[in-house]
């Protein structure tokens, strides 16, 4: 049982919850390939993020703040919380204010900034982030390595290594690419909680509507 109980106390670590603003290593930037949540989420919630014509392609999911082991979340903070003009002022790189919302009581409140501040250092790591071009211009759904996601962005950003970057999947599909990202938004060698590169060679990407 002293395994199990070793398990349990990593996984404590590892997440935790309520903890103090301000107090972390660096950042996660989260990129959400929005025809991937729109299939297994969004469409069935009704999210304007999914709606005809939006054809949203990478989207902000989140800027989190990490520790070099674990990550906070949903922290004690004497900001105030957004209004709803600044979450709806962040749908067109996050696809909803629903999702500007979340990521602020979940995320924002860990970086000891007030909602303006989060929200505009969101915007900024965002916009420093080149897409590659080429999966804007999909027509058709493919199926293709993981690996050849993260080398797209590899090529787009010079100024990043393959051990600052991860690609998820999630049910069969590219779901997410993560950049690790110092707290002044410079690259950075992601923590070992952080790497979960997807290893499917057969991954479906949705073209954008």
């Amino acid at each position: 049982m002293r395994w199990l109980a070793l398990l349990l106390i990593a996984a404590t670590m590892a997440r935790a919850e309520g903890e103090t603003a301000g107090r972390f290593d660096y950042y996660v930037l989260s990129l959400s390939w929005s025809p991937t949540w729109c299939a297994l989420e969004g469409e069935s919630r009704g999210s304007p993020q999914c709606d005809e014509g939006r054809a949203h392609g990478w989207v902000l999911h989140g800027l989190w703040p990490q520790y070099d082991r674990g990550w906070p979340s949903y922290c004690q903070t004497a900001e105030a919380n957004p209004s709803r003009a600044q979450t709806g002022a962040m749908a067109d790189i996050m696809g909803s204010a629903g999702n500007a919302w979340h990521q602020w009581k979940k995320h924002g409140r860990c970086s000891g900034l007030d909602p303006e501040g989060y929200f505009g250092l969101a915007r900024r790591a965002f916009g420093a982030v080149t897409p590659p071009e080429v999966f804007r211009k999909l027509t058709e759904p493919v199926k293709l390595p993981a690996a050849v996601v993260e080398e797209a962005f590899l090529q787009a950003n010079p100024g990043w290594r393959p051990d600052m970057l991860t690609i998820t999947c999630r049910e069969g599909r590219i779901h997410e690419a993560r950049l690790c990202l110092t707290r002044d938004l410079e690259p950075r060698l992601c923590g070992d909680d952080v790497v979960r590169d997807c290893e499917m060679r057969d991954a479906l990407m949705d073209a954008v509507p």
